[in-house]
């Protein structure tokens, strides 16, 4: 069984830590890249085509809804949105 491609996208450090240590007990799933910045997300969307992405709603650079913007909605997988703040949730 093919492994599912996962990219994870948060400025936040300990919060990618939390999100990479949670998928690591999936066998069937492999952490591919880890952004910091919503410009370096987009990028790595675009290049490493992930199944799946954990992006972030607020980050430097552009934000998520920014990434999907720029990625485009098409080419977009499905995406998970996470937030530390209530605000964005």
């Amino acid at each position: 069984m093919d492994k599912l491609r996962v990219l994870v996208a948060d400025d936040e450090t300990p919060a990618r830590r939390v999100l990479m240590r949670l998928l690591a007990a999936h066998r069937d799933i492999a952490v591919i890249a880890e952004c910091a910045d919503g410009a370096d997300a987009a990028a790595r969307i675009r290049d490493e085509r992930p199944g799946l992405i954990f992006l972030d709603v607020k980050m430097p650079e552009l934000d998520g809804f920014e990434v999907v913007e720029r990625v485009g909605v098409d080419a977009m997988p499905p995406v998970v949105f996470v937030t530390a703040f209530d605000d964005f949730a």
